[in-house]
């Protein structure tokens, strides 16, 4: 009986270790590039708050004039195998940063071609590649000297580079071009293009085993699974609305993808068998966009474009348990592991400094004529305001009008795209349109078709809060 005992508390001691260190560690850091604010936000997962922020350049409007200094766009992300080196990709300076992840320190910078999306360090962590979207290459970077060594020729537009774990193979996904593209990473030549259902992907990534890579088409919501032996479309399936990036957890033996949909404020949760299935929507803040999970999978984290802040959802009750207020407008994110000396809280907080921006304000927009959906998050800039307005599946190439309700005050006009989509960002001093007495999500917001004077009967869509 006694040694039973024993065996029970013994099991019971290895169960409660184990989750221990099955949980995130203050060693680790979790960081999004916040695309408005020009910022690396650093985050502690263990204690899920944010250390601190690297200022790479002037937050919006300030980069409106000429920019000598600093980056413009802070979007995509990528580290190197030994996690010591972070890299940020600035599209608007068309710029590549090279972050000591020890220090918080910026140790070179690399100028690239028009609009550069997404980079990342090849398996040996001898190159860094980064895809040139602007243009039809990816330039290839010394990440020692920061030189430009050589230029991959690609389809029009590469959006992403991952490499096999092998080291072997990188694929490219493309943002004008219905193509992946495999390379030969030791030629570094083009050996196979494949063709995928659209022509816009934004982010793909291996399964845990390295058998598939997935990749996501934001402008018709689904993703597209390549088997990485055969190098053939294994399958597509739908996904929802706005999709942006993925990430994958083994969870009770099962290999899981979470995937953040922009245009319905979810992390949604398949299986990846043969037939995905939906097991999960998980709710999060405004336009939900990277996601990453750390070593165990015991989390997801997730960044919100439209909510500055990071989401961080449990990936055994699909629920999330924690928010990280961050940078303005937030793009990748990704988790790296072990890049702190110890988890002392005074250690890794060099060169950081605090975040300044405010809270947004989120406010959707419903239809009342059509099948239009959108979303305005609005930005308090000090003494101006940043109205960021996204509509879609209106008519195309059409010009609408944003009016507040009660007023003839104009707060912006889009014309859309051949889909019907339109993005704009009116700064300005918005709040000041606004009644003394009441907020702006107090105020409805109306969508007019053309340039035709406010008249909330006949409108397009109008604001839900």
């Amino acid at each position: 009986m006694k040694n039973k005992s024993a065996l029970a508390l013994i099991a019971a001691s290895t169960l409660i270790a184990h989750t221990a260190w099955a949980l995130p560690s203050a060693r680790d850091r979790v960081y999004t590039a916040d695309q408005n604010s020009n910022t690396i936000s650093v985050f502690n997962p263990a204690s899920n708050t944010l250390v601190g922020q690297i200022r790479l350049g002037n937050p919006r409007p300030d980069v409106l004039s000429a920019l000598y200094k600093g980056q413009i766009n802070v979007h995509g992300m990528g580290f190197s195998p030994d996690h010591k080196t972070l890299l940020a990709i600035s599209n608007g300076s068309n710029s590549v940063v090279f972050i000591d992840t020890a220090t918080n320190k910026v140790k070179g910078t690399t100028y690239v071609g028009r609009s550069p999306h997404e980079g990342f360090f090849t398996a040996d962590g001898k190159e860094v590649w980064v895809v040139v979207r602007g243009e039809d290459y990816i330039s290839v970077i010394d990440p020692v000297t920061f030189k430009e060594t050589r230029r991959i020729q690609t389809d029009l537009g590469p959006g992403m580079v991952q490499f096999h774990p092998a080291g072997k193979l990188a694929f490219v996904v493309s943002s004008f071009t219905p193509m992946v593209d495999v390379i030969d990473v030791a030629t570094h030549e083009v050996i196979k293009r494949i063709k995928v259902v659209s022509p816009f992907s934004p982010f793909l990534q291996f399964t845990p085993d390295s058998s598939e890579v997935w990749m996501t088409h934001k402008d018709v919501g689904k993703v597209t699974r390549i088997d990485t032996k055969t190098l053939e479309v294994s399958g597509v399936f739908d996904i929802g609305f706005m999709s942006n990036h993925l990430a994958f957890a083994n969870i009770d033996g099962k290999t899981l993808a979470y995937v953040t949909i922009g245009g319905e404020n979810v992390v949604k949760v398949f299986t990846t068998d043969k037939v995905p299935r939906l097991l999960a929507s998980i709710a999060t803040g405004a336009l939900p966009h990277g996601i990453w999970a750390p070593d165990d999978h015991s989390r997801m984290y997730v960044g919100l474009k439209n909510g500055d802040r990071v989401d961080v959802c449990d990936t055994a009750s699909n629920k999330v348990i924690a928010h990280m207020a961050g940078g303005q407008a937030p793009q990748a994110l990704v988790y790296v592991s072990n890049v702190v000396e110890s988890g002392d809280s005074a250690n890794g907080t060099a060169n950081l400094v605090p975040r300044s921006n405010n809270e947004p304000v989120n406010i959707g927009l419903k239809p009342v004529n059509g099948e239009g959906r959108g979303f305005v998050v609005l930005r308090n800039l000090g003494i101006v305001d940043a109205l960021e307005v996204a509509l879609f599946k209106l008519k195309p190439e059409t010009v609408y009008t944003v009016y507040l309700d009660g007023q003839n005050t104009v707060l912006g006009r889009l014309k859309t795209d051949a889909k019907g989509a339109a993005n704009a960002t009116v700064i300005g001093p918005v709040r000041e349109a606004i009644k003394a007495d009441a907020s702006i999500k107090a105020q409805r917001l109306i969508v007019m078709e053309g340039s035709k004077a406010l008249n909330a009967e006949s409108a397009v869509m109008v604001s839900t809060n």
